[in-house]
């Protein structure tokens, strides 16, 4: 495809079996490209990758204090959970706490993404709900948002719906691209989801890990409050054992993937934003290109890169545990 690049190789029994393209880019805290590779300027939905923006709305009108969240609670509005039983017992408390009717969440009814979760709720007959859908946190934080504030709150997916004008609007300050200009399509959970250039989702990240760069303060403050949550309460922003979590161990680090390949991460320390597309969608190369990108870098904090390979090593096992083949990033980071 036009603008990709070859990212990944991946080999069986020394075979060349499969090749993942994308781009990558690295820009300063002015938006001023520093490194790539693949075209900067591709655009993309951020799918999940936008949640932690979804979310300065919600933080900036403090709706975690108003209604006595706390928070791993709150981190839930930036989540993409896999449905693991600390994540449902937080969002029942969520909704418990809002005063909110679980059947006005927009997003399916669904099972757990978690494959241990969601066994554990077929073993106990249980049918699918809406807070087992892995956007039920952002649904959560958009419908306390429109309950406080008066607005409808069985319509606040409606791109004309007044939250979803105060997203975009967030969206296109971080970015620095007018909202007219930003592409607009629908979720898989139903919700408005936005399109940028490679570059400018690079820029929001940077914002978001250095929100000093953001001039309005209540802005500014909102997305450092929503930040500092992801980075409390790693776990909560998808599972123990995912990418996003275990880059926001560190809390140099600011991080969010989404569907189809899509991911952000902000550096406060070096105050860089990266962002990254799989053109095929993968995630499981996710941990690869990032490992391989915060090397080229010379990232200095050497273990969050090995946690990265505790979720996806570069070694390839068959369904049996033997090693069968090896995974590698191919890339070179250019000025």
């Amino acid at each position: 495809m036009k603008g990709f690049i070859p990212l990944v190789e991946e080999y069986r029994g020394g075979t060349l079996e499969n090749v993942h393209y994308g781009a990558v880019c690295v820009v300063n805290e002015q938006g001023e490209l520093l490194l790539h590779a693949g075209d900067p300027e591709h655009m993309t939905f951020l799918r999940s990758a936008a949640k932690p923006f979804q979310a300065v709305p919600v933080m900036r009108r403090h709706i975690d204090e108003v209604y006595g969240l706390d928070g791993a609670e709150t981190a839930l509005f930036a989540a993409s959970h896999r449905g693991e039983a600390f994540h449902i017992a937080a969002l029942e408390s969520i909704v418990r706490k809002v005063g909110i009717d679980e059947e006005i969440f927009h997003c399916s009814a669904t099972y757990p993404l978690n494959e241990e979760a969601r066994a554990e709720r077929h073993r106990h007959h249980e049918g699918k709900r809406r807070l087992f859908h892995n956007c039920s946190g952002k649904h959560a934080g958009l419908i306390a948002l429109s309950k406080h504030m008066g607005w409808d709150e069985r319509t606040y997916y409606d791109p004309e719906h007044p939250v979803q004008q105060e997203i975009v609007d967030t969206l296109s300050s971080f970015s620095e691209i007018p909202q007219a200009e930003i592409p607009r399509g629908i979720d898989g959970c139903g919700l408005p989801v936005y399109a940028l250039p490679l570059r400018n989702i690079a820029l929001s990240y940077v914002k978001l890990a250095c929100p000093d760069l953001l001039e309005d303060e209540e802005i500014r403050e909102a997305a450092a409050r929503i930040a500092q949550r992801m980075n409390e309460h790693p776990d909560m922003i998808a599972d123990t054992k995912f990418v996003c979590s275990m880059l926001l161990r560190d809390h140099n680090l600011v991080a969010k993937g989404g569907a189809k390949g899509v991911y952000g991460i902000g550096l406060r320390k070096q105050r860089i934003g990266i962002a990254l597309k799989v053109s095929d969608g993968a995630e499981h190369v996710w941990p690869c290109i990032i490992a391989s990108i915060l090397q080229q870098l010379n990232y200095e904090n050497t273990a969050t890169i090995e946690r990265l390979y505790e979720v996806e090593s570069n070694t390839i096992k068959n369904d049996g545990g033997t090693e069968v083949g090896q995974r590698k990033a191919i890339f070179t980071l250019k000025a």
